[in-house]
């Protein structure tokens, strides 16, 4: 049986030998861009070298993972001088499951839970019962939180660990 953590060693539960589910690099530099914009004063554009350098993503991805944010309606972009990307909506109104859906489309926990697909084991299946209760807890933990509250909580942990190395480094 092992004990999953997050990496800043939050329990996760126990689980015998279970790999994990991960967020593809698109995910997550999905994320981390949204978190940035989610912390800019409302209505002001980021540039996407300034995103792509403080929040390690690479400029090239970053751009092809804006223009799908874009298409989805989850952030505008300007071109030219003073020209950026920002919120479409409030930080409020945005929570991960929209990035991550608006990334790589509709989550399923299973090939089985898709639309307009017809499995014929669903009324016997054993194990798709158990994968509708893992697809609904997924999107409602992905739902649970909107980005102003992710960003805010990044925002107060970056700057306790920056207090605790100044404070480390001043020892």
């Amino acid at each position: 049986m092992a004990y999953l953590l997050c990496r800043f060693g939050h329990n996760l539960g126990t689980f015998p030998g279970a790999p994990m589910m991960q967020l593809t690099m698109s995910r997550e530099y999905a994320i981390r861009a949204m978190v940035h914009l989610a912390l800019q004063p409302e209505g002001s554009v980021a540039q996407i070298a300034d995103i792509s350098r403080e929040w390690e993503i690479p400029e090239t991805f970053l751009r092809k993972i804006s223009t799908r944010l874009v298409r989805s309606g989850l952030i505008t972009s300007r071109r030219g001088v003073g020209g950026g990307i920002q919120l479409a909506r409030p930080a409020e109104s945005l929570t991960l499951l929209d990035v991550i859906e608006a990334v790589e489309g509709k989550f399923y926990a299973n090939e089985c839970l898709m639309e307009n697909r017809e499995c014929h084991r669903a009324p016997w299946c054993e194990v798709h019962s158990i994968w509708c209760v893992v697809q609904s807890s997924v999107r409602s933990i992905l739902s649970s939180k909107n980005l102003k509250q992710i960003a805010q909580e990044s925002s107060a942990r970056r700057s306790a660990l920056s207090l605790m190395l100044l404070q480390n480094t001043n020892a």
